[in-house]
């Protein structure tokens, strides 16, 4: 058994807030930490391989899976199922790796309500003001001006849902933010839930202490 067990990281924010940036941050800190590959029923890019960049999977196949119970969560977007499978999930963390989730709030709430709701770390990134995040948008140059406005006019409902995470922080600073995940990811890794040898120590104490009474 590991040492620990390993935690659903989860890592939500409004597009444009830093979230991705963050996610690749933390995995240079600690390339433990793995990212969640994600099923879906749309057909690979050129250049993707099944089981790294996606799991593939035809829409029956997803179906049955969701219906199993087989994934933590899931969502059906532009015409494609997209969802976490439960088993990497469960076998990453039982061998003490974590595992980092880049969902909205919706799919943050499924893992939260799952059968390994008790070990996620929920975290929200809040953009320092709107006018920011809109600015950080444009500079990325990625999407067009129609994109930006979809984007912008979906944030608010984004945003509007920081108070079911664990934790929240303002990204005014990629660094000063970074060093607060770190913080938080530490200090989440000590809670007792994740520590599963804890429970033998102290039978040990207590076979010791009546050993010397």
């Amino acid at each position: 058994m590991a040492d620990r067990r390993g935690l659903l990281i989860i890592l939500s924010s409004p597009s444009g807030a830093g979230k991705s940036t963050l996610a690749k941050r933390l995995r240079s800190w600690d390339d433990s930490i793995r990212f969640s590959v994600s099923a879906t029923t749309r057909a690979p890019r050129e250049g993707e391989v099944d089981g790294q960049d996606y799991h593939f999977s035809t829409v029956d196949e997803f179906k049955a899976a969701v219906t199993e119970g087989e994934m933590l969560e899931h969502a059906h977007v532009f015409g494609n199922f997209y969802g976490s499978p439960k088993g990497p999930v469960r076998a990453a963390i039982n061998a003490g790796q974590d595992v980092l989730f880049d969902i909205d709030w919706q799919g943050a709430q499924q893992i939260r309500n799952s059968d390994l709701g008790q070990h996620t770390l929920s975290i929200f990134l809040l953009p320092p003001s709107i006018h920011e995040l809109r600015r950080r948008l444009e500079s990325r140059g990625q999407d067009d001006a129609d994109t930006i406005k979809r984007r912008m006019e979906k944030s608010w409902d984004e945003i509007s849902h920081w108070g079911s995470y664990d934790h929240v922080l303002i990204n005014d600073d990629l660094d000063t933010t970074e060093q607060a995940l770190r913080t938080i990811i530490t200090a989440t890794r000590l809670r007792r839930i994740q520590q599963p040898h804890l429970v033998d120590h102290v039978r040990g104490l207590q076979a010791e202490f009546e050993e010397m009474s």
